[in-house]
């Protein structure tokens, strides 16, 4: 077994989940997190809750990236806002050869770069508008990652997974490298179920495009994705803004190969399932709007593509995260 030096920034619901199977198949597992989650870490250890088992590990966790050291790969599973606010401490981490894993909701910093088409090379402002994400973790380092699993912290040093086990990773320049099967083969080492792909951005465009139409109209009425899908206005609004997204990704050579009708359907096979950005919304936490909605709005406009459902869920998602602090 190659066994590796991994980081996870944030050791949230998909970085905790990712972390402990991980460490659990004797990879050099550390995490980077905060706060009580943190505290119950370093107390009695990262414990992951599945339906036929437990695992629980102890893992060297940490709020100080000086504590870990230049890792082989690092996966980048914090919420974009949360990136930005730890990016300078990020440095301790990285040598030469240290890959960079994007496994992010949303569009990530770099998604523009090697894209083929009218906005090749752009800098997306809702994002990255000093362009310091990209400056501290450029486009040679990363391996783009889509994750499709469902779990969620159920309390400090707690993940439960509910669903879903795939990792899609892939190279923006489309190129699959020796790093790229490293990375496939640590995970499914994991007993995870890692595919590469050499069109990572249609892969990330094709998730986002749910997340997007779903995770904001549950977050505005409280609905679970199930929830969504079954109330007949929140399943219009929800398809209104995919096909926004879908006819922009149509621009960009990014076909999902699906209907919004059928992405909503994907979306309630998860069931009584919250979204990240209506768990945050409970927790009190920082909202992910830009990355997942107003990046979309940022593009539309680039190309001249309407967004008007989107523009006006966006307004309302602003609003009710600014009114409770939370943006």
């Amino acid at each position: 077994m190659l066994a590796m030096k991994i980081c996870i920034v944030g050791a949230g619901a998909i970085g905790g989940f990712l972390g402990i199977r991980l460490a659990n198949a004797g990879h050099q597992v550390t995490l980077l997190a905060r706060g009580k989650h943190l505290q119950a870490i370093r107390t009695n250890g990262a414990k992951l809750i599945e339906s036929n088992r437990e695992i629980k590990v102890n893992l060297i966790a940490s709020d100080d990236p000086e504590d870990f050291g230049p890792q082989d790969c690092l996966f980048i599973t914090v919420k974009t806002p949360s990136l930005n606010e730890i990016l300078p401490k990020l440095t301790p981490l990285l040598d030469d050869n240290t890959t960079v894993i994007s496994a992010m909701n949303g569009i990530p910093w770099w998604f523009l770069q090697n894209l083929k088409g009218p906005l090749k090379g752009h800098l997306l402002n809702s994002i990255d508008p000093k362009n310091t994400l990209l400056k501290t973790l450029p486009i040679e380092r990363i391996i783009g990652c889509v994750v499709h699993a469902g779990s969620s912290v159920v309390e400090p040093g707690v993940i439960h997974h509910a669903s879903g086990d795939l990792f899609i990773i892939g190279e923006p320049d489309g190129k699959i490298k020796e790093r790229t099967l490293k990375i496939k083969e640590s995970i499914n080492q994991s007993n995870l179920n890692c595919k590469i792909t050499e069109n990572i951005h249609t892969e990330i465009w094709s998730k986002l495009v749910g997340n997007m139409g779903m995770g904001p109209i549950s977050a505005l009425t409280k609905l679970t994705l199930l929830g969504v899908a079954n109330d007949p206005d929140a399943r219009k609004i929800s398809i209104a803004m995919m096909e926004e997204a879908i006819s922009i990704g149509k621009e960009l050579n990014l076909n999902i190969g699906m209907t919004a009708d059928a992405r909503v359907d994907i979306g309630a096979e998860l069931g009584n399932f919250k979204p990240s950005i209506l768990q945050d919304l409970e927790k009190g936490r920082p909202m992910e709007i830009d990355a997942l909605i107003g990046v979309v709005a940022e593009i539309g406009k680039l190309i001249n593509i309407p967004t008007p459902n989107i523009d006006i869920v966006l307004a309302l998602q602003r609003a009710q995260a600014r009114n409770l602090g939370l943006y």
